[in-house]
């Protein structure tokens, strides 16, 4: 019986893949700079008004009457030269290079220590993953984080 059987839980940790800390904070910086991507634009579907006047699907466009273009007001031109963080930040530097402003201003540390948060589910956490350091509450949101984000963003 010595030589027939291993542990399934130490074959796994074997073959998982664990991150510095360098490796991880560009993970966490890529994972921001795709969420600053993806939120760079609104829904394009948000300001839209449903009208009686408007031709159903079943209807052609043959029907309806063609309207005078209207002019484009602020809030289109508030979209169409919308700026990203980087940008405003470095608008608000050039307008008030001297403190206090956004970059200079600074809080105290804290009086406390610091909380962590699941990342799955929000509530507080007291473990972290050992592959990437993401934190977690309880083996259920461990399971939901190897299954959906553990290690996605890396490349």
């Amino acid at each position: 019986m010595a030589g027939g059987r291993e542990s399934y839980r130490i074959k796994d940790a074997e073959k998982k893949r664990v991150l510095d800390e360098a490796a991880r904070q560009r993970r966490a910086r890529k994972a921001l700079e795709a969420l600053e991507q993806d939120n760079f634009h609104e829904d394009p579907h948000a300001d839209l008004v449903m009208s009686k006047k408007l031709p159903k699907f079943q209807d052609g466009l043959k029907n309806t009457k063609e309207k005078k273009s209207k002019r484009k007001g602020p809030e289109y031109y508030r979209a169409k030269y919308r700026k990203n963080f980087q940008q405003l930040l470095e608008e608000e530097k050039q307008l008030h290079p001297d403190p206090p402003n956004y970059s200079s201003a600074l809080a105290p540390p804290p009086k406390t220590p610091q909380r962590h948060f699941c990342a799955v589910c929000g509530n507080f956490s007291k473990y972290s993953c050992t592959a990437c350091g993401t934190r977690y509450c309880c083996i259920r949101c461990l399971s939901t984080h190897q299954d959906t984000r553990c290690l996605k963003w890396t490349a």
